[in-house]
């Protein structure tokens, strides 16, 4: 009994602390009108502490309507076309642009945060702050695989929006979404609307016009995405999802729905580790690389996963002395169950979990092999990713050529047609400027180079670094049969 009555007070006693300890704002709030109205102030509060760094994009066709990528663009409301109503400027008040989106604000320098496919070639892009100021942006680096892509403004005075975190949601809680749909914040004043989480990890449905038979295109196409409940106009792409503390845990992403059925659904881009890693190179200006582990992978059939077995088959190691699963001793039939500690269920979170390390990270990988668990270490190549990347600081061609990692051997463009796909333990010519040392060399895109001056060289910085300081003629050699060693003159 005497138990019973010291825990009570000690429960008794925590509460008051507790109580106690509440901030003075929370007790204004429920004084003046309950949870309800506690709730909507900090709603309120959240808007204002990030509408700020939220903005309206608008992109201009520089008359190519036809070259356009699949965005979710449409022509606005009142099927205005030509999208000028009769002013000849995109900085006009009345200027309704028929492709739109939104934007973040990550940094002060004038960094526009938004995704991949709001972009368009051969188009012009009109930023509008939340001061109604209005900025022609330049591309400052993009990248397909994560459907991200930074953009440049003049600025020097913009509002950073904050970071949360995206990768510790729950089901439940409340987020906002600020936004442009259907281009109604277009004098930058962002839109809001709230809901709650209502899934994790959720997959981006694959459109059948965007197949394509290197896998999925995007991350989010493997099961990324935070879904809420809030409906998302067109033009919310690159908008923020923010909590009731006002912080970004994810990039507002419009998908489309499935035939015949209307959008019930919003979808975020969470901010996680692998957002920061992305979103860090493209400010730089630079490529996004992640990791590849080179297989073809096969989820287990129906009646493995009805026996309770867990993990992901390898169908194929992809051949050659560079391909990291052939060099880790990876096998066809190998089942992966775990990658860097975290279980594997499907092929799609195998390509997710590789796909967040960097390249040439050592990883380990657990598999079931004859019946025995056992892990093998295994250095990540480079994923050859699909699609278009906008890289404004890259390396510097040495004497007018371009290497890269040996996957890169998976573009069409470095083999012939029909040629399968092997890895050789070199690195790949992507590029060689006509008329250039290179090029006099007689070397050519598509070719690999295993030495240089007798060096091996397996990874492009591996290449830049011997050839660093090198100012005579330098001789690589080509892992081609009987193919004579080159000499790369110095440049005139």
């Amino acid at each position: 009994m005497n138990h019973r009555f010291g825990r009570f007070s000690l429960a008794i006693l925590t509460g008051v602390v507790f109580l106690s300890a509440a901030s003075e704002l929370a007790a204004q709030r429920f004084a003046r009108g309950g949870l309800t109205q506690a709730l909507e102030l900090d709603l309120v509060d959240a808007i204002a502490r990030a509408e700020s760094s939220v903005v309206a994009i608008a992109r201009v066709s520089r008359d190519t309507p036809d070259e356009v990528l699949r965005l979710e663009f449409r022509p606005d409301l009142f099927d205005r076309r030509g999208g000028v109503l009769g002013q000849p400027s995109p900085t006009d008040p009345d200027f309704v642009p028929n492709e739109y989106a939104t934007g973040v604000v990550i940094a002060r320098e004038g960094l526009i945060l938004t995704t991949y496919h709001v972009l368009a070639p051969e188009s012009d892009y009109y930023v509008t702050t939340s001061d109604r100021r209005v900025w022609q942006a330049t591309i400052r680096a993009a990248d397909p695989r994560s459907d991200l892509a930074v953009l440049a403004v003049g600025a020097t005075d913009l509002a950073p929006i904050d970071l949360g975190d995206g990768g510790a949601l729950r089901k439940g809680q409340i987020v906002v979404a600020l936004g442009n749909p259907n281009a109604i914040a277009r004098d930058g004043q962002a839109s809001a609307a709230m809901g709650i989480v209502a899934n994790l990890a959720r997959k981006a449905p694959v459109d059948p016009t965007d197949f394509q038979s290197a896998g999925k295109p995007t991350l989010h196409h493997c099961g990324t995405l935070i879904q809420t409940d809030v409906r998302l106009g067109v033009g919310t792409s690159g908008g923020a999802l923010v909590d009731l503390s006002g912080r970004m845990v994810g990039l507002l992403t419009s998908l489309p729905a499935a035939i015949g059925y209307q959008r019930d659904a919003g979808y975020a881009i969470p901010v996680d580790a692998t957002f920061r890693r992305v979103v860090d190179e493209l400010k730089q200006g630079r490529e996004v690389q992640y990791g590849f582990l080179g297989i073809q992978p096969a989820n287990l059939t129906r009646d493995e996963v009805l026996a309770g077995q867990q993990g992901m088959r390898i169908d194929r190691v992809m051949p050659g002395p560079g391909s990291p699963a052939a060099a880790a001793g990876l096998r066809a039939g190998d089942v992966i169950t775990a990658v860097g500690g975290r279980p594997i269920f499907d092929a799609d979170q195998l390509v997710l979990e590789v796909g967040r390390f960097p390249v040439d990270s050592i990883v380990p990988v657990t598999i079931l092999r004859d019946g025995r668990r056992r892990t093998i270490n295994a250095r990540l190549g480079k994923f050859p990713v699909r699609g278009t990347k906008i890289v404004t600081n890259g390396s510097p061609a040495w004497r007018g050529l371009q290497v890269d990692y040996p996957t890169a051997i998976v573009d069409p463009r470095f083999r012939a047609p029909g040629e399968s796909v092997y890895f050789e333990d070199a690195v790949l010519v992507t590029e060689v400027e006509e008329k250039s040392p290179a090029w006099q060399a007689g070397l050519r895109a598509g070719m690999s180079i295993s030495h240089v001056e007798g060096r091996a060289v397996r990874t492009p910085d591996e290449f830049r670094a011997t050839i660093a300081g090198r100012g005579g003629p330098v001789a690589v050699r080509l892992t081609e049969h009987d193919s004579p060693q080159r000499i790369i003159a110095p440049e005139s």
